[in-house]
């Protein structure tokens, strides 16, 4: 049975942070953050623990409320010019339990009004991951092809992150694949409606597209010695 996880409220409490961030007004409405926002999330996590390991058993999907896979609110901001204390999205990420920091590929959702994304790749590689994804992309140009330009997302769907301006040393400019290997990052995202989120359907979805990026997972994982 279809099951809805979010409702409405969480998007509201979001677009009112985003216009009152600051520490009293947050600690002030902490019990509707806790209610719509935290908890909900921590559930969807749960749930899709066992079904994201039907698609590989190597991605957690860990519903602890701290340390696990859902981000914490608030912002490091240490060496940010923008001092607003919270972030006003909820993310997730969903790690291979295999791999190391800067060398990590995993699922990721993010919920935020208007905004809220899905996808899954590895963002700001080490420099040791980075050559080997670029090698991959260069060795096996039609596999890399072929788990990115399929749409697997759906409609919407692109690649994401940043990429260099000039072709990193030791690659052929021409090589067919040569805009992928000048990337920094290499991650699938697509847009979310606000309706999809609060809808009964979310679950379902979110497996789904997850199932669908799982080519990229594998052969980023493979790159990096990973088993998928």
């Amino acid at each position: 049975m279809a099951t809805s996880y979010f409702t409405p409220e969480l998007f509201r409490f979001l677009t009112e942070l985003r216009a009152h961030n600051e520490r009293d007004w947050f600690l002030a409405n902490k019990e509707r953050y806790e209610a719509h926002v935290r908890a909900p999330f921590l559930r969807f996590i749960g749930d899709l623990g066992p079904r994201l390991k039907r698609i590989s058993p190597h991605f957690v999907a860990d519903p602890k409320p701290v340390g696990g896979s859902l981000m914490r609110i608030n912002r490091d901001i240490r060496f940010s010019c923008d001092k607003s204390p919270y972030k006003t999205g909820m993310g997730a990420h969903f790690w291979h339990d295999r791999g190391e920091e800067g060398a990590m590929p995993a699922f990721y959702l993010r919920l935020e009004p208007g905004k809220s994304v899905i996808g899954g790749g590895i963002w700001h590689p080490d420099p040791k991951a980075l050559g080997r994804i670029r090698d991959a992309i260069a060795s096996r140009s039609k596999d890399w092809r072929r788990v990115t330009q399929g749409g697997g997302l759906g409609k919407g769907c692109e690649l994401m992150g940043e990429t260099l301006k000039r072709p990193p040393k030791g690659y052929a400019p021409d090589h067919p694949c040569i805009n992928d290997i000048k990337r920094k990052d290499f991650g699938l995202g697509a847009d979310l409606e606000n309706g999809e989120v609060t809808g009964p359907r979310f679950m379902d979805d979110v497996v789904e597209r997850y199932r669908r990026t799982a080519p990229l997972l594998k052969f980023l994982s493979e790159s990096l010695g990973l088993p998928f």
